[in-house]
């Protein structure tokens, strides 16, 4: 029951409590009181006890004295001297004297006859209801007072309450307006203070949440390196392109960082975020000029540049500016290339897959002209692979002229019996002496179906240094591709012409990747038989990213192992990638493969990966590539 009842029910009976005991306590009083006078009584009446006489004149002796409702006398022997006055039984008039019932009989025998009389009670009575009646009218106004009192009292906390409730409703609608103090106090102070309690941390948990929120939204629209937009933004403008109802036109740029792969590798991959930092700074400045130029980072090593309302030819000025910085900062990091840059134009309405693939075909014939080249591309004149033919020509042309130099980086061996080598990197070059970007000489050679002549220039190249140079010692690892290794006209070949240079083929190592080995195990274990009869040895790189590499230990047997760099990276905080390499060096060693760490970049990652008992180290922090000489020594 809610005390809003319960309490005037409990009020009420106590207040009817007190008011029984103060009628049980005047009833109480009024009967001690008569009695004591019915005992006086009685001892006066000790004086009449020899009385003879006429009863009228016993009676007016008595009432002299003593109120009596009822008096008779009887004479024993003479009639005419009984007396009789009043009634036994009499009813006040009071209604309430039936509460308080007295009886003051007393009868007694006189010498000559009998008496007997009742007193007289009324006036008693009505002093003991006055008494109970001012008595009950005191407890009554009290009983109304604390009522009225608690009535205020319980509408003022039901006001707290409702306010309260109509506060903690309004919490969802996340509003968090200030607390009247005045409605929560007293007794609700603790209400009051729980809910400024609650309303603080829910404004600051909303207000982290609404941080969180916006570095979340600035992940996914914002690049964290180079500050352009990201990805979905770039797909959302090309769809706003798309739109044929929206009147536009313009210029995209698209710059294509192609020395990301060679940086990640030369330097590592915190110098790699460096280098886009730094090409996006040089994008920036380049647009500078440009107040609607909007920039995006489209991938890994793409970024997007839309120049709106801008035609053709205003886009030369653009690309030599952009040029100009891109060289600068060539010259300042001493670098071979830093970007490639195509320019199309566009307009409303244009398709977002061949407004990128002719981008895509302007960047590929850029980076066939040399290092920071740009090239414009206003339509492909119905040839969509223009790009793609030059650079098949380009390939062509340099192994023909087999254009490419070498340079090396060393593992580091982990222990005195280890034996190692150092892996070559080969680097491609145009008719002009410029470097073309190594991983898309790769990556398009293998869309021609030229990547196998490619490989066999790299060993031709190889056999032909290490013959003239006989002063350059040790051994070397030559990077190929799994296609060529599966084909066995090229292992056929390879076997032949290493057959003819024994003694340098001993020196070889054949760096192969292990997600193109796994496509066809029969063919690389071929591959790999072939080559340890001719003396040489292979060496399976960015080994672990596959759920079955540990079949290919068993199926393959490769010389060596080149872990993934994911493995190395923080493997000193990381006990996954530990448990991962402890396993894979233990099967490893079992049969005897040597594992080697690639991407060491921390004095802390190279203390995990020796306590770990990998057999080498390579990485930034063990050795840089650098360009190879006539005199090298191991």
């Amino acid at each position: 029951m809610a005390m809003s009842k319960s309490y005037p029910i409990f009020l009420l009976l106590i207040f009817l409590g007190l008011f029984g005991w103060i009628y049980h306590n005047e009833n109480n009083q009024l009967q001690m009181q008569q009695q004591q006078e019915l005992n006086d009584f009685r001892q006066y009446m000790g004086n009449f006890a020899q009385w003879q006489g006429n009863g009228a004149e016993l009676y007016q002796s008595i009432t002299a004295h003593y109120p009596l409702q009822f008096f008779q006398y009887i004479d024993d022997t003479d009639g005419q001297l009984n007396y009789t006055q009043g009634e036994l039984n009499t009813q006040s008039a009071h209604p309430l004297a039936s509460l308080f019932a007295l009886d003051l009989s007393h009868t007694q025998k006189l010498a000559t006859g009998r008496l007997q009389v009742k007193l007289s009670a009324d006036q008693a009575i009505e002093n003991a209801i006055s008494n109970t009646q001012q008595l009950g009218i005191v407890l009554l106004l009290t009983y109304m007072v604390l009522m009225a009192i608690f009535i205020l009292l319980i509408n003022k906390l039901k006001s707290a309450i409702r306010y309260a409730a109509d506060y903690i409703s309004h919490i969802p609608e996340m509003s968090f307006s200030a607390i009247e103090s005045s409605k929560l106090n007293g007794e609700m102070a603790p209400v009051r203070l729980a809910l400024e309690d609650c309303r603080t941390q829910l404004k600051s948990q909303m207000d982290n949440l609404t941080q969180e929120n916006q570095k979340l939204h600035k992940v996914a629209y914002q690049d964290p390196i180079t500050g352009f937009g990201s990805r979905p933004r770039f797909t959302t403008k090309l769809e706003s392109i798309s739109n044929r109802a929206i009147p536009q036109l313009g210029l995209l740029a698209m710059v294509k960082a192609t020395e990301l792969a060679h940086v990640n590798q030369l330097q590592g991959r915190s110098a790699g975020d460096d280098y886009l930092s730094s090409v996006a700074n040089c994008i920036r400045k380049a647009c500078s000029k440009y107040a609607d130029a909007e920039c995006y980072r489209v991938s890994s090593a793409d970024f997007a540049v839309f120049l709106p309302d801008l035609v053709l030819k205003d886009g030369p000025k653009f690309l030599e500016q952009l040029k100009v910085f891109l060289d600068e900062y060539q010259q300042m990091t001493k670098a071979e290339s830093v970007a490639h840059i195509g320019l199309v134009p566009y307009q409303q309405g244009t398709d977002p897959v061949n407004l990128l693939t002719l981008a895509d075909t302007a960047v590929s014939i850029a980076q066939t002209l040399g290092p920071n080249s740009f090239h414009i591309q206003e339509k492909l004149n119905g040839d969509e692979q223009f790009g793609d033919d030059r650079w098949k020509m380009a390939i062509n042309d340099l192994i023909t002229r087999q254009a490419l130099k070498f340079f090396q980086q060393p593992i580091q061996p982990c222990r005195n019996d280890v034996e190692v080598y150092r892996e070559l990197l080969a680097r491609f070059y145009n008719s002009e002496g410029k470097f073309l970007p190594t991983t898309t000489v790769i990556a398009m050679a293998e869309r021609h179906g030229m990547s196998t002549e490619l490989d066999k220039l790299v060993v031709i190249s190889t056999l032909k240094m290490l013959k003239e140079n006989p002063t350059i010692s040790g051994n070397f690892g030559i990077n190929i591709s799994a296609f060529s290794a599966h084909q066995e006209l090229f292992i056929g070949w390879l076997k032949d012409i290493l057959g003819k240079h024994r003694y340098i083929a001993s020196r070889l190592v054949f760096e192969l990747n292990e997600s193109g080995m796994q496509a066809n195990l029969g063919a690389s274990y071929k591959f790999v038989r072939e080559v340890h009869s001719v003396g040489s040895r292979v060496s399976i790189e960015r080994f672990g990213m596959s759920f079955t590499s540990f079949k290919f230990f068993s199926e393959v047997r490769p010389d060596y192992i080149k872990l993934d760099g994911s493995y190395t990276s923080s493997i000193d905080e990381d006990s996954n990638n530990k448990f991962f390499v402890r396993m894979m060096v233990d099967v490893a060693r079992r049969i005897g493969i040597r594992v080697i760490a690639t991407s060491v970049e921390r004095q802390e990652e190279k203390l995990t990966l020796e306590k770990l008992l990998v057999d080498g180290l390579q990485g930034y922090y063990i050795a840089q590539p650098q360009a190879i000489t006539l005199t090298d020594q191991i």
